[in-house]
Formats: structure tokens, C-alpha cells, sequence
């Protein structure tokens, strides 16, 4: 049985192999090879044999014992990458123009000790020695063949195959999704610094967009220049316009201190105050397979990551733009930060996320297999970040009334009609809604209180159709009219971008959807409200932007995470 097993798998090796060098092949307007289809879905069977662990009946018969999965990780299936949608609901095919799964493979190795480590600067300090330096790098980068994975498209289009579901997962006909989860930060890590390398230099590092600092909250100047231009962005929004960190597709109109002072307020709650427990942070725990699917993004994802891409532009393309990894390189400065506020003890120990494996090119064109496990220490990848100001740090809102008036004012609610979270019918969030909870727990020493986080659930989100969605929810607020993040009251902020991951490559293949969750960290919140003491709050949901049309809730309720 084993000589003929490997008999047929020479036979289909000598298939695969004549398939790959047949010129069966048309390439489109924009210059990417695609392949016809009867050919893909026939190399796609033979790759799917060479992936799995091929075990006949008789073979598992002979053993006498149950077949038991091994761990399975979360990974792309390489031979699966197909047409997916862009957040505009435009067809978009951003697949390379052959197959990754034909290409060599090498695994991540650290660079060598000996190797400077790259200092990453503000963009808007940067001389002009540098901005030229950057410049001419994508300049380079723009005019290689498309069919070199350093070509600047190229590295755009990798950024769309994870972000709008073109991969299947393997070992699973569900799609795979960088974006929602505990992959955020970690592929994004990846993807900025083998982008950073490009560039041929052993000293160059990328600069990152510090927008969480006053002098950093405009587009930086270099890329108002040559190949740092990008038509696609929002001309309204250029200097010297202070850039909204929790952008909601409508102007708030405020001056330019006024921005600037509520960016910052925004910031302490993302980073601190609603962030103090890892799922908070970091997202929900995505792991392979359907029943391994989650919806939950960390407080930084959803703003201010969300909310500048639409600021500044169009989000699945948004890696077009050079301003995008900037955006991203402060991004992932402020996951060190978060480690560091908590003493850089280790976020996640769960080994599914640790050996979650994705693949980039390097910048010599190796394709190159990556562990999670492998980019969590950015000193061992030899880079680090310019020392800066944390402004939002020491920027703790206050109450915008003083608690004692507003549990006075709350008080004539109580005869009022609350959403209650145990109602069996889901509520359409195209109103402010208003809801008064119990809470199971008050009086809660420090020491509880540091060993266990109170946190707000809405549950049971339903969004009708992929569509922009944003509400935000606040807690003992006596007119949420009036004030946002600048205000004690506000707790956090839910953003629902669209994805356009409905497109399959196979009739069986899975696009899970489920109702969301969104989570928020309020013990601080309760104590300088004065109400954690008290035995219930108040809780309200404003949908903002008029999006709230398409989307129903469940509940609200209050939980503890440890």
C-alpha cells in the first residue's frame, strides 16, 4: 500500500509540474497574471493532496486507532488566493501573479546581533537627506515589473489579499482575515518592517506618523512630495487641517486646539483606561476553522487605526498610499508602549496564536514563512523607536458634570422605559438608546480591581449588509449630546468597517457571519464617576453618522474580565 501511495503521488508530482510550466495564462489591464480556471482548480486539488496529511481508508484501517487532528494553526492555503471585494463592493483581484505555493519557502531567522539597530524617527522630523532617500526608495519600487514582489503595487495588493478574505484558510474552506482579531498587530508588525528593508540600506528606518502627539497631528510634509503623493486621499483633510483620530466620516468642526485637546483624551481611553485587560487591546482570540471564528477588535484597531484610514482615505486600498506605513509603524509603536505600561509581561501564551503562521517576501524576494512567536520582541528584529512625549499619558478626563449632580439629574429617569438586556427581541440602533444596568459587584478592592477589569458588553450586533458602522457608548451621562472623548462619561467606541469578503473560490468555501460583541474596560471610568460604589449605572449606545440603520442589538450587560 505504501509503494502504490507514492506511485501516485510521482504521477501527480509530473502533472503538477507539467501544469506549471504550461503557458496557460492571460494577463489583464493591470498587468497580473491570473490563471484560467479549469487549470487553477486542478493544480488547486493536486497542492491540496501535497498539503494535507494523505491517509487512505486502508492505511487508517491498519493502524487500529483513531486518526487524531494534530494543532492546527491558523494559516493561509496558499493555492487558494481568488477574486475578493473591495470596501467599495468593486471586484478586486490582488493575487500574485503565480502561485505562492509554487514558490520556495525559507522560515523567519532574526537578524544577526551584529546588525545596527534601525532607530524609526517621527515622520515630521525627519531631514531632507532622508525624505529624498525614502523618496527615490519608492520611486524604485513603483517602476519594478510587477512580477517582483518588491514592486510597490505588489506590496499594496499583499496587504489586500489578507484584509478582504482572497485566502482560504488551510486544513479549512473558511477565509482568512488579518483584521478584527489578535493578528492585527502582529502581521501588520511584518509586513511595515520587511517593507522597511527594501529600501538597501542597513541604516534606514521607516518613519511612523505620531499622531497621538500635538505637533504630529497633521499629514507630515514629506508626503506632500514626488512619490509620496497619493491622489486617493481626502484633499480637505490636508495640512493644515489637525488630523481626527476618531473620524466619523462627518467634520466635528473644531478648532484646531479643541481637536487636538479631544485626540488626546481619545488616546488615554484607547490606551488606558478602556484598554487595561489584553483583549481590550490586543482583540479577540481568532483561531482556525468556523468555530474558531471571532469578531472583536482591540481599542487601537478600532480607533484611531480605523478612523485615520478613513480620514486620510480609502481603506482596503489604503496600503497604496505611502502614508500608510507610517500610520502603521505608529501603530505598532504604541503595541510596545502598551507592553511597557504593563511591566512587558508576556500578553498571550495561547500556542494557537503563538504558531499562527503568515507568509511575505523579504527584500530579496524569498518568500518567507512567519511565526507569531518570532516577532514579538522588535529588538530581536533590530529597530526601534525614537524616544517621544506620551502627551495622552497624563490626559485623564474629568466628569463633565460632577457626579453628584448628574446621579441627581440620572434619578428622573427611573420611571422611564429602559432597553433592558434580558428582552428577546433585538433593538435597531438607529436612535440613542438608553439603558440602566445592575451591577453584580460594587465596593471592589484595589487589589480586585487590578486582578479583575468590569467591562460593558453589547452583544448580539447585527449588521444587515457589509457596511460602515460606528456608535459610541458612555456611562452616567447626563446629556451625551454636548460631549465625546474629552469627557469622563465616554467609555469607548465600536467602528465596523466594510471588508467585502464575500466572494468564494469554491461553492463550499465559508464566509462566516456572526453577530458581534464589543467590549470595554470601565473600572476606572466608575471611579472617577464617583458610581463604583453604586449598585446600578447608566448606560447609552449613540450611533453616530446615521449609520445605525442597518444594525440591531441584542443587549447590554456587564461582565468581569480577569
Amino acid at each position: 500500500m505504501e509503494a502504490k501511495r507514492w506511485v501516485s503521488l510521482v504521477f501527480l508530482a509530473l502533472i503538477l509540474v507539467g501544469l506549471s510550466s504550461s503557458d496557460f495564462f492571460y494577463r489583464d489591464s493591470d498587468e497580473q497574471v491570473q490563471d484560467i480556471s479549469f487549470i487553477s482548480d486542478l493544480k488547486t486539488t493536486i497542492l491540496g493532496i501535497f498539503d494535507g496529511t494523505w491517509l487512505s481508508v486502508e492505511d487508517a484501517s491498519a493502524t487500529n486507532e483513531e486518526v487524531k487532528p494534530k494543532h492546527v494553526i491558523l494559516t493561509p492555503n496558499l493555492t487558494t488566493c481568488h477574486k475578493s471585494l473591495s470596501d467599495a463592493d468593486r471586484p478586486v483581484y490582488c493575487c500574485p501573479p503565480k502561485r505562492e505555493s509554487l514558490e520556495p519557502i525559507i522560515d523567519f531567522k532574526f537578524p544577526d546581533i551584529s546588525e545596527p539597530i534601525r532607530v524609526r524617527k517621527p515622520s515630521h522630523k525627519v531631514d531632507a537627506d532622508y525624505i529624498a532617500k525614502y523618496n527615490r526608495a519608492i520611486a524604485i519600487m513603483k517602476s519594478l515589473p510587477y512580477n517582483d514582489p518588491r514592486n510597490y503595487m505588489r506590496q499594496a495588493n499583499m496587504h489586500c489579499i489578507y484584509c478582504t478574505g482572497a485566502y482560504n484558510q488551510q486544513n479549512s474552506n473558511s477565509l482568512l482575515k488579518i483584521h478584527r482579531s489578535w493578528m492585527f498587530f502582529p502581521w501588520h508588525r511584518m509586513m511595515i518592517y520587511f517593507h522597511g528593508h527594501l529600501i538597501g540600506d542597513e541604516n534606514f528606518a521607516l518613519p511612523f506618523w505620531n499622531w497621538d502627539s500635538p505637533e504630529g497631528m497633521f499629514i507630515p510634509d514629506m508626503y506632500l512630495n514626488g512619490s509620496m503623493i497619493d491622489t486617493q486621499r481626502d484633499s480637505s483633510h490636508l495640512p493644515p487641517q489637525v488630523a481626527d483620530i476618531n473620524y466619523d466620516y462627518f467634520e466635528r468642526g473644531l478648532g484646531p486646539e479643541d481637536q487636538i485637546s479631544t485626540n488626546v483624551a481619545f488616546l488615554y481611553n484607547q490606551m488606558v483606561s478602556g484598554a487595561k485587560k489584553t483583549e481590550l487591546f490586543m482583540g479577540c482570540s481568532y483561531k482556525s476553522g468556523e468555530n474558531g471564528f471571532c469578531d472583536g477588535p482591540g481599542t487601537i484597531e478600532v480607533a484611531p487605526h480605523n478612523a485615520l484610514h478613513t480620514w486620510v482615505g480609502t481603506f482596503y486600498s489604503a496600503a497604496r498610499d505611502p502614508i500608510f506605513y507610517a500610520h502603521h509603524a505608529n501603530i505598532d509603536r504604541l503595541w510596545n508602549v502598551w507592553n511597557e505600561l504593563r511591566g512587558n509581561k508576556p500578553a498571550i501564551e495561547d500556542s494557537d496564536w503563538l504558531d499562527s503562521t503568515f507568509y511575505i517576501h523579504n527584500e530579496k524576494s524569498q518568500l518567507v514563512r512567519i511565526k507569531i512567536r518570532d516577532v514579538l520582541d522588535s529588538t530581536k528584529l533590530r529597530y526601534a523607536y525614537e524616544n517621544v512625549e506620551n502627551v495622552w499619558l497624563n490626559a485623564r478626563p474629568k466628569p463633565s458634570v460632577p457626579p453628584k449632580i448628574a446621579r441627581q439629574v440620572l434619578k428622573m429617569r427611573e420611571n422611564q422605559n429602559p432597553f433592558l438586556d434580558h428582552s428577546n427581541q433585538a433593538i435597531r440602533l438607529d436612535t440613542t438608546i438608553r439603558v440602566k444596568l445592575h451591577r453584580p459587584k460594587t465596593h471592589i478592592s484595589k487589589i480586585e480591581k487590578e486582578q479583575e477589569e468590569e467591562i460593558i458588553v453589547v452583544y448580539g450586533i447585527d449588521i444587515s449588509k457589509d457596511a460602515y458602522v460606528k456608535f459610541d457608548v458612555y456611562v452616567n451621562a447626563v446629556d451625551e449630546t454636548i460631549i465625546g472623548p474629552e469627557s469622563r462619561e465616554f467609555a469607548g467606541t465600536f467602528v465596523n468597517m466594510k471588508r467585502g469578503v464575500r466572494i468564494l473560490l469554491n461553492k463550499g468555501d465559508l464566509v462566516v457571519k456572526r453577530k458581534t460583541t464589543f467590549k470595554v474596560g470601565i473600572s476606572e471610568l466608575l471611579e472617577d464617576l464617583e458610581a463604583d460604589g453604586d449598585e446600578t449605572i447608566w448606560v447609552t449606545i449613540v450611533p453616530r453618522g446615521g449609520t445605525g440603520i442597518n444594525t440591531t442589538v441584542d443587549g447590554v450587560r456587564i461582565e468581569y474580565m480577569k
